[in-house]
Formats: structure tokens, C-alpha cells, sequence
């Protein structure tokens, strides 16, 4: 582990990274969540059908690693996007142990509603930030992700599915 670098004042908010990434993850949530509920999703359900558009049917054991959630948040979120007719499980068929998740056509059609909102709210929280800028931001938010996921197995087991910006500039496959 690298030096520890001391704590400019222990009370003060503004010097707590993990702080300021809550205000921002809050803010992110909030926005989208007021056009989300119309269609009846919560927050946390936002995430579970953004990455099956993503990759529409994973194992729910795949969904909970690549989201790291546990398996019983996962099991919650999933029985509520199914009586929201969001979703279906199958067992699949080649391997009778695992369970796949299917999206709904009616959650097929959200995704073209709600993901530009997404992408709206993402220009606001980067405005007048240049593209190097935003970059820089996500390059830096990934070294503390890399850096928090040597100490929490399940951070580092969500964080292989997200392309990693190294692999992406030296030309080497993502984990995507």
C-alpha cells in the first residue's frame, strides 16, 4: 500500500471522497428517478434492466456479479421487476441449475424512453468540463474503483465486466 496521506480535517465532508461520490451517486439517482417512477422503476430496479439492455438474458447469478449486489438483493429486485412485467425468469435449458433473465417487450420499450433521459443527465453533471476533463474524471474514478476492489472481492468481481481504460488505450481487449 502507498503512503497514507493525512486527513486535512477529520469532520469536514468535503475532504471524504467516498462522501462527495455518495452526493454525486444521490444526485445521478434523484434526477433519473423522477422520470423513472412514471414508468413505475425505482432506482434500484434502474440499474438490474440497464444492464439487460445491455445483455438481455444472463443468469440472475451473472447479474448479481456483474452488478455486485448480493444473490438475495438480486432475487428481491427481480420478483419486483416481474410483477411489474419488466422481466421473466426461465431455468435454462442446457443447464437446469441456472436461472435466466429475459426482458419484457414492455421493458425493451423503455429503454429507448428512458436512456436518452440518462444521457440528458449526464451532459448537466459534465458541463463545461472539456473532453479531456471527463476523461480525466473517469480514468480517476476507475484508479479508486481498482484501488477500493483490493480490499472488497465483490467490487472486484463487478469491476472485470467494466472496460478498463488501460486496456482500452493500449489496444488490448476489454473485459466487456
Amino acid at each position: 500500500m502507498s503512503e497514507q496521506r493525512p486527513v486535512r480535517n477529520y469532520w469536514a465532508f468535503d475532504d471524504s471522497i467516498g462522501y462527495l461520490a455518495r452526493l454525486i451517486f444521490r444526485s445521478f439517482s434523484g434526477l433519473r428517478e423522477r422520470h423513472t417512477r412514471e414508468y413505475g422503476i425505482s432506482s434500484g430496479q434502474w440499474t438490474f434492466l440497464r444492464q439487460l439492455w445491455r445483455d438481455d438474458g444472463i443468469s440472475q447469478r451473472e447479474l448479481s456479479r456483474r452488478l455486485a449486489m448480493r444473490d438475495a438483493t438480486t432475487a428481491v429486485t427481480l420478483r419486483a421487476l416481474e410483477r411489474a412485467g419488466l422481466v421473466r425468469r426461465a431455468v435454462n435449458r442446457r443447464d437446469r441449475r441456472e436461472i435466466l433473465v429475459h426482458l419484457t417487450p414492455h421493458a425493451r420499450r423503455l429503454e429507448k424512453l428512458l436512456m436518452p433521459r440518462t444521457a440528458e443527465i449526464q451532459a448537466l453533471a459534465t458541463q463545461d468540463l472539456s473532453d479531456t476533463e471527463v476523461e480525466t474524471l473517469r480514468r480517476l474514478l476507475f484508479h479508486v474503483i481498482d484501488n477500493l476492489a483490493s480490499a472488497d472481492p465483490e467490487l472486484q468481481d463487478s469491476r472485470r465486466i467494466i472496460p478498463h481504460p488501460k486496456r482500452i488505450d493500449r489496444g488490448l481487449p476489454s473485459r466487456d
